[in-house]
């Protein structure tokens, strides 16, 4: 990935560590933890790739996986390390390295992995699908994965409330309808990144040789909600909680899952 990416990581590494307890995401945090105990293997070796300060390989560890915890980001990991001692916990390889080069790991050695973020980093199709090469060489036979799109489809709802103003264009608002590409500075408050479509994804996917299983929209029927999310969290909290958990055990639904902003597809390696 690029060295805007790797900045950006290295600055943020607090803010990510807390992203997943704003209202909204903690939905997305749910719902991928649902996918990982409903699709897992009950034990096993685990790599987190993109595994930021280690929000999911904690979950992870706490479910009894060796997780190796593998990442851009120098400070991202430091964090992990941090918060992974402060809770007793232990992983069995906290490595920094870019997900276009997972050389480091061995072939064949991991029952499962989480692919989030890297994905929608790299904006260059070939190193996309080298990715998902490395992943398909460190994957067991059989062995299963997530991995994680942005999602225009989902985005275009969500940029109602965070980004109106590129809506004063109206091709802007129309190119939400298909994939994405931001550079340097093309968006706001976010790095060089790259927003799919499910079909596209999900033909990225078929094409690195990955059997999907299934696939979720993190959000489900939250999508774009996230300023009522966190007013309806301070107002009403047992309804909040309600609501996060019937969103978690709904991502999956076919009427929620292509039109959120996180796309997260649950692989079979061949």
């Amino acid at each position: 990935m690029s060295q805007i990416v790797k900045e950006f990581y290295d600055s943020n590494a607090t803010v990510e560590w807390q992203r997943l307890d704003l209202p909204l995401c903690r939905v997305e945090f749910l719902s991928t933890l649902r996918l990982v105990d409903k699709y897992f293997p009950k034990q096993g070796r685990v790599c987190d790739i993109g595994s930021g300060p280690g929000r999911y390989s904690i979950e992870l560890i706490r479910r009894d996986y060796e997780v190796t915890l593998f990442d851009l980001s120098n400070e991202e990991i430091a964090m992990a390390r941090k918060r992974l001692d402060e809770r007793g916990l232990s992983a069995e390889q906290l490595l920094v390295g870019d997900a276009q080069d997972m050389s480091v790991l061995a072939s064949a050695s991991f029952d499962a992995a989480l692919l989030l973020g890297p994905m929608y980093h790299i904006i260059d199709p070939k190193k996309r699908a080298d990715v998902l090469g490395g992943l398909v060489r460190i994957l067991k036979p059989r062995g299963l994965a997530v991995i994680a799109y942005l999602n225009s489809w989902g985005l275009i709802k969500t940029g109602v409330v965070d980004f109106p103003d590129r809506y004063r264009d109206i091709s802007a608002l129309r190119s939400m309808l298909q994939e994405n590409i931001f550079t340097e500075n093309s968006l706001a408050n976010f790095p060089e990144c790259y927003w799919s479509t499910p079909d596209i994804a999900l033909g990225e996917i078929n094409r690195a040789g990955l059997e999907v299983v299934s696939y979720a929209g993190a959000e489900s029927f939250l999508n774009g909600m996230g300023s009522l999310l966190e007013k309806l969290s301070v107002d009403n909290p047992e309804a909040y909680s309600n609501v996060v958990d019937v969103a978690a055990e709904t991502s999956e639904m076919e009427q929620y899952r292509d039109a959120t902003d996180h796309l997260h597809i649950v692989v079979r390696n061949r």
